[in-house]
């Protein structure tokens, strides 16, 4: 059903072994640590593969956790509108280049590799009745070769110990199918006690380093994103609930499970501290260049800043706005020159709203009239004020 994962599984973890075989010696028993050597090398291989995914997982963490305020504004602003929501969260990560799938992508790729080894391993003893077994004989599983691997190396895996048990025995199997261990006839040469000092070390191992993992992940997130509700429960759960279901199904798994989920933890530490490491150099860097070009553009201690650029642009800027208002002052001044009359030139030189001096009496000419307002009434008599204004003086002396 799921040959396609299967077949490359098998057949890195065999390239592997063949290498193994020809470094370590034979033992009595089998090759345990050329066995084991494999798996672990499986694991690094694929680990290897998915370094680069893995980069960009970590990079887009990152991204997710610079744009998340602005996310949680978005859920605010739009949360009676799922809809104009989903579209605007989806502009913002387009913008930013954020792809939620490379997130989660080095996760769910590791969910079909550990599925094919786990199958893998569990082929090597087909006597078991549950999902994916054959309920063969002891004989008949010896027989019987598993995907890439010969039926003599299937033989040669299963004589195979690893601190005196089997490879893929575990601590919960029946003790019926502890026959495929040996060969028929022979006694058994291991018990169930020592499978469990084997296996419950390597599970309290494997919970540990699970857990120091995820803290290391943890440290790095900001204080942001630890407010994140949807993030403070995604961390306890790598905190606490991950490594606590090693433990609950560690006696579920067999050695080599086990062995392989140290090895991946042992990776994924040793990764973690790379990429952030390399990240971290990244941005340190790109701050330094940015001061040092802050630091190059800044004038030299005592001398004046260049404000040359400065003032071209206030020029240019301001030179709209003078031509408009010059522009303006035309026109109203060719306004008033058509609508103001001979008589009011007087008025307009001595200035609009200018105080009469003492003794002298305040003009009722338009000059300083708003626009629009009534003009005097002509002169009927033909004699002008001021003709009147001498007579009256004349008659005063």
């Amino acid at each position: 059903m799921l040959d396609f994962i299967y077949y490359p599984v098998s057949g890195i973890m065999w390239v592997w072994h063949w290498l193994f075989s020809h470094v370590t010696p034979a033992s009595p028993g089998g090759d345990g640590i050329a066995w084991a050597m494999s798996v672990v090398f499986l694991v690094f291989t694929l680990r290897a593969i998915l370094y680069k995914p893995f980069v960009k997982q970590i990079r887009t963490t990152k991204k997710m956790q610079e744009i998340n305020p602005q996310l949680q504004a978005i859920r605010k602003k739009y949360a009676k509108d799922r809809v104009k929501m989903t579209e605007e969260m989806q502009k913002l990560q387009k913008e930013h280049g954020f792809n939620p799938l490379l997130g989660c992508l080095p996760m769910l790729l590791q969910i079909p590799v550990f599925i094919g080894l786990f199958h893998v391993l569990r082929s090597f003893n087909r006597m078991g009745t549950g999902m994916g077994q054959l309920g063969m004989s002891a004989a008949e599983t010896r027989s019987q070769g598993n995907y890439v691997f010969s039926a003599e190396q299937v033989q040669n895996f299963l004589d195979a110990r690893l601190f005196g048990v089997p490879l893929s025995s575990y601590l919960v199997e029946p003790a019926t199918e502890f026959q495929a261990f040996v060969e028929p006839g022979a006694p058994i040469d291991f018990t169930r006690p020592q499978i469990a000092y084997v296996v419950v070390p390597m599970m309290i191992v494997a919970s540990i380093a699970t857990h120091m993992n995820s803290r290391a992940s943890v440290q790095r997130q900001p204080e942001a994103a630890l407010e994140n509700p949807q993030t403070r429960m995604m961390n306890n759960l790598a905190l606490y609930i991950f490594p606590i279901g090693i433990l609950v199904t560690g006696p579920f798994f067999p050695v080599a499970i086990l062995l392989y989920w140290m090895s991946n933890n042992i990776w994924t530490y040793g990764q973690q501290h790379l990429v952030f490491g390399k990240i971290a150099k990244e941005e340190e860097e790109a701050k330094r260049l940015k001061q040092e070009k802050l630091k190059a553009n800044a004038p030299k201690p005592g001398a004046r800043p260049d404000r040359k650029k400065r003032n071209a642009a206030a020029a240019d800027s301001g030179s709209a706005g003078v031509s408009l208002t010059k522009a303006n002052s035309t026109d109203g001044a060719s306004e008033t020159s058509e609508t103001s009359s001979p008589g009011e030139s007087t008025a307009a030189d001595s200035g609009a709203g200018a105080k009469p001096k003492p003794g002298q009496k305040p003009t009722r000419s338009g000059a300083g009239a708003a626009p629009g307002s009534k003009k005097q009434p002509p002169n009927r008599g033909g004699k002008s004020t001021a003709k009147r204004g001498g007579k009256r003086g004349g008659g005063k002396r």
